[in-house]
This record gives structure tokens, C-alpha cells and sequence, in this order.
């Protein structure tokens, strides 16, 4: 940023202060959008290269094996127990509902399909949890890289 500054060395030093401040502000919000993947990052510099996306599909389709893979994988105690630990319950079941999270819009604005809404709005009964990488890897799920699964509390 070029100043065209005009007075005295209290005023320079207070507009570099406020220039200073402004990059900083930029630049920490360019990188919180950076890791949420608005933002690409290049060539030694920030350049904003949003997307904006009207619709998108959200629906796929899981080979029988990789479901019954991923199913027992989410059904298995030592994770029902890490989604209990961390909504602070004694139990949980997995509802065998699983979704593709999409990006947020003024269709998506929770980042779901409409019928997933009702369990985001209920959180003291339901839990969404991204489905782990590695979960999505021992399943030899590839498409859609990303599906988040839902619990329910039972006690």
C-alpha cells in the first residue's frame, strides 16, 4: 500500500500505525479463509479466488461393500464412545444416515441438504460428525471425499 501523506510525523506515524492494522486484519482473514479452501494461495502472495456456487448435488452412491465397511466402522464402540466424549453423553447410537456435507448458500445456509436440517436444530438428541479420513480410506471411499454421519443420544 502506497500513502500519499501529507503532514506532520505524529499524523505518519499514526497512518502507518492504522495502514499496519488494516494489512494485518487482511491478512489474518485472508488465511482463516485460506483453511476453510475460499481462498487459494500463490505465487508468494494472497490472490481471492472465491467460488460461488448455486447448486449443488448432493446426492451419491456407495458400492454395497464400502457401506458395510464404513457402517461397521461407525458402529464400532471406541468411536460411539469419542462422539459421546465429546457431546459429553453416556451413550449414542449411529442412525445409519449419512450425507454429503456442500457448500453454504442461501438454499444450504446450515451447509446440508434441507432433510438433515431437523438433526442440526436438535442437538441435544442428535449428533453430526464428519465421517474420519481414515474411515473414508478403509471403506475405498473416494466420491465424495467428504459425508458426515449422525448419532443419536440414548442416554
Amino acid at each position: 500500500m502506497r500513502s500519499q501523506f501529507k503532514g506532520d510525523r505524529t499524523d505518519f506515524v499514526a497512518e502507518q500505525d492504522h495502514l499496519l492494522q488494516s494489512k494485518t486484519i487482511l491478512t489474518v482473514l485472508a488465511l482463516s479463509l485460506c483453511r476453510l479452501g475460499l481462498l487459494h494461495c500463490w505465487e508468494m502472495g494472497l490472490r481471492m479466488g472465491l467460488k460461488i456456487v448455486d447448486t449443488f448435488d448432493t446426492s451419491f452412491t456407495l458400492t454395497a461393500e464400502a457401506q458395510e465397511q464404513l457402517m461397521a466402522l461407525l458402529k464400532e464402540p471406541s468411536f460411539g464412545q469419542q462422539v459421546c466424549d465429546s457431546k459429553g453423553w453416556a451413550e449414542v447410537k449411529f442412525t445409519e444416515q449419512l450425507f454429503q456435507p456442500v457448500p453454504y448458500s442461501s438454499q444450504t445456509p446450515k451447509g446440508m441438504a434441507a432433510e438433515f436440517e431437523q438433526y442440526q436444530d436438535d442437538p441435544d438428541h442428535y449428533a453430526i460428525v464428519h465421517v474420519p479420513p481414515p474411515f473414508m480410506f478403509k471403506a475405498k471411499i473416494f466420491k465424495p471425499s467428504r459425508l458426515c454421519a449422525i448419532f443419536q443420544k440414548v442416554a
